[in-house]
C-alpha cells in the first residue's frame, strides 16, 4: 500500500479588527443617556410639586373645613338679579365727580379710557366704575371689587353655612 499522505489544511490566524464602536456612536449614546435622565429629572419635579399641593389642599380642607369652603363661597360670584340691581349710568366727560374715586378716566379691568356714551357700572361702596360688560363678566365668578376688593354685597357666609350643615 502506498502511503497517502493528505495535508490538513491550516487554518492560519487572521489578524482580527477591535470591536471599538466609532467615536459618534458613544457620543449619541451618551447624549439619549442624558436626555433620559434630565427628563426622569423633570418628571419627579413635577409630580413631586403636584403632590405638594394636594397634600396642602387635603390638610387645609382637614383641619378647617368650615372657614376654608365659607372663604370660597364668599368671592364666587353674584347672582344675575344683584349684577343687575347695581346701578349703571352713561359716562359723561361734563358729568365728572368731585371725589378721587370718581376721576377715574378709564375701566381697570379693560384697561381703556371711558369715551362719552359708555355704559357704566358704579359698585356702591367704593365708587368704582367700569363698563357695563367688562364688570359683568367678572361679577360672574367674584364677589369683590377688581380694584380694591372690597366684597359687593356682604352676606355671613360662615354663619349661613353652618346652619346648612347644622
Amino acid at each position: 500500500m502506498a502511503e497517502i499522505h493528505t495535508q490538513t489544511p491550516t487554518i492560519s490566524p487572521t489578524p482580527s479588527k477591535p470591536c471599538n464602536n466609532p467615536p459618534q456612536q458613544h457620543s449619541l449614546n451618551s447624549m439619549v443617556l442624558i436626555a433620559a435622565i434630565v427628563c426622569a429629572l423633570l418628571c419627579a419635579l413635577g409630580l413631586n410639586t403636584m403632590l405638594q399641593c394636594v397634600f396642602q389642599c387635603a390638610n387645609r380642607v382637614l383641619t378647617e373645613p368650615l372657614q376654608w369652603i365659607a372663604s370660597r363661597r364668599r368671592n364666587s360670584g353674584l347672582k344675575k338679579k344683584d349684577r343687575v340691581a347695581l346701578p349703571t349710568s352713561v359716562y359723561n366727560t361734563h358729568s365728572g365727580g368731585s371725589t378721587p374715586q370718581t376721576l377715574d378716566s378709564n375701566c381697570a379691568i379693560c384697561l381703556a379710557e371711558f369715551c362719552d356714551g359708555d355704559n357704566m357700572k358704579m359698585l356702591p361702596k367704593c365708587n368704582h366704575r367700569f363698563h357695563v360688560v367688562c364688570i359683568d363678566k367678572w361679577l360672574l365668578s367674584h364677589s369683590s371689587c377688581p380694584t380694591c376688593r372690597n366684597l359687593i354685597k356682604s352676606h355671613d357666609s360662615v354663619h349661613c353655612l353652618s346652619i346648612v350643615i347644622s
